[in-house]
This record gives structure tokens, C-alpha cells and sequence, in this order.
């Protein structure tokens, strides 16, 4: 199989690094607008460099045709080459998100459901060992009902000042995860949510109109009550962690000898020698595993583990939390459109 990578920043490194090594890909081309950084890469990792983006898509042309494409670039281009993947009949993998809004989000769902191609998206939480065994202990009944989650995700320093305006903001970059996540392990749908934000960090934050700690209180469609925290300021450490806590038991996800937390209990544990410094290091066996994934869907091998609708479930939860932080209210899941 021959597989194209757009976008060589450092999720794009990543994952071209763990391409090349698929046994079941014979060879990787990688594409960039920054030519020099792809061919920088290509020579790197063992993978080919196309001459442009274009010359990827053209499938045939100086052999540069491929079966496939990863999608690693910048946001804004996500619902462009989605769409463009789906008119050359190509399956595409995407990072999150497929665009920063709605509308984008649904004409790019609509361009892969007219061309009837695949579209797997990279919650790679999904393949991370621990959230697995969390959700088959909740589907197996072992917790007995479900009355609480918490999830959590820390991050250990800001992104640069850059980013934020185009990020989409805290809700809709960060806590997605947790929302995809928490839909996921439960297997309820989110029908309100009540969300605050705090822009009281570095002033960047308050420049670009965003927030660096947000907290919400997402209410199941069973009754499950959930909160979801996250700040982009947690000098410990990169911290993600899940609870959940039933009638006959509870759970947690990402409590180990790296999680950035030192207990204030006398004979508690200390601070971890080699807290998690960032999500590439702490999820690097997810994301080779949702990878290995999309391989195998390639070859029809298996059924999309996470298609693009995932996505949009995860967005709508993010814009519902975007409303409520800005009116001050609680918000139904039900006033937000593409549901």
C-alpha cells in the first residue's frame, strides 16, 4: 500500500515515523506548502517527498499516485483536503478536527457521504490501553450504574501566542477530547452542559478572546452527571486522567508512576521522577495503534473505528460549551445545530 502524509509538522513527524514502519505499507510520500520541510522529513524517516500538494493528488503522475492519505496539516485546511481526498476516491485519516465550525464540518461529512469514501478521524484516545479497559468494564456492568465522571486534560505549558486565534479555542481544541472520550467509554449521549472558562492566565489568552482553564458540567442522557476540566497551565506535567464511579465500583484512567501529581498525604506517593512532558509521549502506543487501524480499513480488513460523524458529535458538545460559557447558562444539546 501506498500511502500519502499531508502536512510534516510534529504530529505529521510522528506519524511518518510509524507509517514507514507499518508492515503493511510499502512506501510513504509525504507533501508540505513548506517543500524544503518535507523533503527535510522524507529524508529522515525513509519516505518519499512530493513536489508539492498537488503532485500527491495526482494520482499516476511521476508515480506519485497513492491508495490513501493522512491528513496531519494545519486546521484550516482539514475540510479542504478532506473534500478533495473524497473527489479522488481516496480513504483519508484526519487529525481533529474536520473544520473549527459547523457549517465546514457538515460539507465535508456531505462531500465523503456523496463520493462514498472512508473518513476516520484521530481520537486516539480511543486506542490508548487504559480508556479500552475503562469502557469494557462499564459496558460489562462491573461498575454497577454509572452516577459519576470526571475527565481531566492538563496540559503542561500554553501553545504560543500564535495558535490561539487559530485554534478554535479551548472547548473546541482541547476538552473535544474529552468529550469525544467520555461518549465513547459510556456509550450515553450528552444532552446539556453548563460551562464557565477563566482567562485570568497570561494575557495572550485574553487577546485572542479565549480561555485558558474551563470547567464543565455535562449532564447523560441516562442521568449521569460528568465534569470536564482543562487548563493550558499545569507546570506538573501533561496530565490526562478519567474517573468513573458506579454503585458497586469505580475506575481510573491515566493514574501511574508518570502521572504529574504528588499527594499531600504523609505516606502518599511522591512527585513521579519522569512526569508525561506531552501528549505525543503519553499516547505515542494510541496513536500508532488508530493509525495501524486506518491501515487496516484500507484493505477492508476492518470497519471504521471513528468515522467523521464522531467528529461532529464531539464538535456540537464543544459549540454548546462555547454558548454557555458566553450566555451564562445551561445549555441543551438539542439548541445546537447538525444534530
Amino acid at each position: 500500500m501506498r500511502i500519502g502524509l499531508i502536512g510534516t509538522g510534529r504530529i505529521g513527524t510522528f506519524h511518518s515515523a510509524a507509517l514507514v514502519g507499518h508492515p503493511g505499507v510499502d512506501s510513504l510520500v509525504v507533501a508540505d506548502v513548506d517543500t524544503a520541510r518535507a523533503a527535510d522529513l522524507a529524508a529522515r524517516v525513509g519516505a518519499e517527498a512530493a513536489p508539492s500538494v498537488d503532485a500527491l493528488f495526482a494520482a499516476g503522475t511521476a508515480g506519485s499516485g497513492v491508495d490513501a492519505l493522512v491528513v496531519t496539516a494545519a486546521t484550516s485546511a482539514h475540510a479542504e483536503l478532506i473534500g478533495r481526498a473524497a473527489r479522488a476516491g481516496l480513504p483519508v485519516f484526519c487529525e481533529k478536527p474536520i473544520a473549527l465550525d459547523l457549517p465546514g464540518t457538515l460539507a465535508a461529512l456531505a462531500e465523503v457521504e456523496a463520493a462514498g469514501t472512508v473518513l476516520q478521524l484521530g481520537f486516539q484516545r480511543r486506542f490508548d490501553a487504559g480508556y479500552a479497559a475503562a469502557r469494557e468494564a462499564v459496558r460489562a456492568g462491573r461498575l454497577g450504574r454509572l452516577h459519576t465522571v470526571r475527565a481531566m486534560t492538563s496540559d503542561p505549558a500554553p501553545p504560543p501566542a500564535a495558535y490561539l486565534p487559530l485554534s478554535g479555542g479551548l472547548y473546541r481544541d482541547c476538552l473535544v477530547h474529552d468529550f469525544d472520550i467520555l461518549r465513547w467509554v459510556t456509550g450515553r449521549e450528552v444532552v446539556e452542559v453548563y460551562a464557565v472558562g477563566s482567562d485570568a492566565g497570561p494575557a495572550m489568552f485574553r487577546e485572542a478572546g479565549d480561555v485558558d482553564t474551563a470547567a464543565v458540567l455535562l449532564t447523560l442522557d441516562d442521568g449521569t452527571l460528568a465534569t470536564a476540566t482543562a487548563t493550558r497551565c499545569n507546570g506538573a506535567g501533561y496530565d490526562v486522567r478519567m474517573e468513573l464511579a458506579g454503585e458497586d465500583d469505580q475506575v481510573a484512567v491515566g493514574v501511574n508512576d508518570r502521572t504529574p501529581l504528588t499527594s499531600a498525604e504523609p505516606d502518599g506517593p511522591a512527585a513521579p521522577d519522569k512526569p508525561w512532558p506531552g501528549f505525543l509521549e503519553r499516547f505515542a502506543p494510541a496513536y500508532e495503534a488508530e493509525l495501524a487501524a486506518f491501515v487496516e480499513v484500507v484493505r477492508g480488513e476492518r470497519t471504521n473505528p471513528c468515522d467523521g460523524h464522531e467528529a461532529l458529535h464531539a464538535l456540537r458538545i464543544a459549540e454548546a460549551c462555547e454558548r454557555s460559557r458566553a450566555e451564562r447558562r445551561p445549555v441543551r444539546l438539542a439548541e445546537i445545530d447538525g444534530g
